[in-house]
């Protein structure tokens, strides 16, 4: 983690690395309790390329509420270190004073109280005028979007994601790579893709047949800026036939392919690039190890486990920076390029605080556009909430857990599976459940409810495996996401054990019964990678849930018990 000094120097080559970032000024106003938009965009321009980053945005057209984990285990060489560590040490680590903006922006402690007091987040027409405003200062910044772009919301999917490109045409980016989008279906991104007025880029999507890269996703793009040359490269993310359904894309492969990245890094700088940045869908963990292995990166701007950190870690010679979700902040990155070397740079993590930014009023014309067909659809209330509802974090959330509770007394089960992604905004004590929050946190293109029979045995072996997925303390073998959520199953998980020994004292809850590995149980879940899966759209169980309960209450969850931290 970069220290917080006005100026870091780092070693490299034989000149200095000079970083610094912008953060220390909104941490301290948000100690004072004052924000205001100005305050906010401030920066002290530097050097001569400026890039703006954006990221997992998951179909956010409008402010929402979106809390931070409380828990963020890391394994290996990540153990304890950013961005696995949450609440109180978080904010010591970084000097963020409790009960202050950043405190709100950055951690998850007391959200529902300071959820009150500082409002939403996010919202597209806020993010337009904090880009329109970087741009005003550096007019040739280069706006770049991470992905999980088309994907997450109830307008989305009913459009195909139509809505998202729509607004970020708008936004005007130059490049993006890649994740959800995918799960669309392949001939419905090529139909977008083919249209963008911008770069799609993915050094690591390859044609299946000939095992070589696709001509509609480039590797990378070259750009001009500052009397600079820039070579943008797109890393889409890597697991995607395994993390969600190949049938779905089959004409594409992934993979992380660091030597193929390592190639692309010596081509553009073959071809006069002075600075590379990568526009990655790793995850954070994954991007260290890249940074690692790959040299003459200099930015690698980080999405997919939507970490935000208020300054970038450094790996050798290069940068990091994760930027969030949700549009819940956007990053603005200057760099000093001299001499085919980047000397310096200095960032700002800008928090998209809904009251104190203003909107832009064209963009915010445009979403209510998208919105207008179904806003009567899906501002339904279907029901309210006394609890604070979350998914993100590495073990059940309360949203995880009405979603489990559904699909056990909606299904008739005995215990349920939700996977553990990390997309949904927050909702806070008070709040009605409309139709649109609870696609919020169910919205997919393969969200049927299933209902089957597993063993005991079989369950500990998807445990194990996904287990395995999150804690493997090589991060290349990280596939993403968090543990998968359960209901009516508990369960010890030791996340220092190798695979296969991390998952012990399984037990129904229902009846206090240790899990009996020949025993057949009735299991309901949904997101099945599965082709052909059949069942209810989970989105319509989990309505029928909160409809019959009228106010949702969720009560502590204590049914996993997490070891070996």
């Amino acid at each position: 983690m970069i220290n917080r000094r006005d100026f870091l120097q780092v070693s490299m080559a034989a000149s200095a690395l000079v970083g610094a970032s912008g953060f220390g000024n909104w941490a301290r106003l948000g100690a004072q309790q004052a924000l205001s938009q100005d305050q906010l965009l401030e920066f002290d321009t530097f050097g001569n390329v400026s890039l703006i980053h954006i990221t997992d945005i998951h179909g956010q057209l409008k402010p929402i509420h979106f809390r931070e984990p409380s828990i963020n285990i890391g394994v290996g060489e990540n153990k304890g270190v950013v961005p696995h560590i949450t609440g109180a040490d978080f904010r010591k680590a970084y000097g963020i004073a409790d009960g202050s903006p950043s405190h709100y922006a950055l951690s998850s402690g007391d959200f529902s109280s300071l959820a009150q007091a500082y409002g939403r987040v996010g919202g597209l027409d806020r993010v337009a005028t904090v880009i329109k405003a970087i741009r005003a200062d550096r007019p040739d910044a280069i706006l770049l979007d991470g992905g999980d772009t088309w994907h997450g919301s109830y307008t989305c999917h009913k459009t195909q994601g139509q809505d998202m490109v729509n607004v970020m045409n708008a936004l005007k980016p130059e490049a993006m790579t890649f994740h959800w989008e995918f799960t669309l279906g392949s001939e419905r991104v090529q139909e977008i893709v083919e249209d963008l007025p911008f770069a799609a880029l993915g050094q690591n999507i390859f044609d299946v047949e000939w095992d070589e890269p696709t001509e509609l996703f480039p590797p990378y793009k070259m750009f001009e800026r500052g009397g600079t040359k820039i070579a943008v490269i797109g890393q889409a993310f890597p697991y995607m036939p395994i993390a969600n359904p190949g049938w779905m894309f089959p004409e594409y492969s992934f993979g992380i392919r660091d030597e193929n990245m390592n190639a692309m890094v010596q081509e553009v700088r073959a071809a006069g690039a002075e600075c590379v940045v990568v526009l990655s869908h790793n995850g954070f963990d994954v991007d260290k190890k890249m940074a690692s292995v790959v040299p003459g990166i200099d930015v690698i701007l980080s999405g997919h486990t939507h970490d935000a950190l208020p300054e970038p870690a450094v790996v050798g010679s290069t940068i990091i920076l994760p930027s969030g979700s949700n549009g819940k902040f956007v990053s603005r990155v200057d760099l000093d390029i001299r001499d085919g070397k980047m000397m310096g740079y200095r960032t700002k993590l800008i928090p998209i605080f809904s009251d104190v930014i203003e909107p832009d009023a064209e963009v915010a014309a445009l979403i209510d556009e998208q919105r207008a067909p179904y806003e009567a659809e899906m501002s339904e209330v279907i029901g309210q909430t006394d609890s604070l509802l979350y998914r993100r974090g590495n073990f059940n959330g309360t949203w995880d857990d009405v979603i489990c509770d559904a699909l056990l007394s909606e299904r008739d089960a005995e215990i349920a599976l939700s996977p553990g992604v990390r997309w949904g905004p927050s909702m806070v004590p008070g709040q009605d459940i409309t139709r649109e929050d609870i696609f919020g946190v169910t919205s997919m293109s393969y969200g049927e409810a299933y209902r089957t029979e597993m063993t005991g045995e079989f369950l500990q072996v998807v445990l194990e495996d996904v287990a395995d997925n999150i804690f493997n303390p090589d991060p290349y073998y990280q596939q993403g996401g968090d543990m998968v959520r359960t209901g009516g199953l508990g369960y010890t998980i030791d996340v220092s054990k190798p695979q296969g020994q991390r998952i012990s004292n399984m037990t129904l809850l229902s009846t206090g019964e240790q899990i009996d590995p020949a025993r057949a149980y009735v299991v309901a879940g949904w997101a099945s990678v599965n082709e052909g899966t059949e069942g209810p759209q989970i989105w319509d169980v989990v309505e029928s849930h909160i409809a019959k309960l009228g106010t949702v209450t969720v009560e502590d969850n204590n049914s996993v018990e997490v070891v070996g931290v």
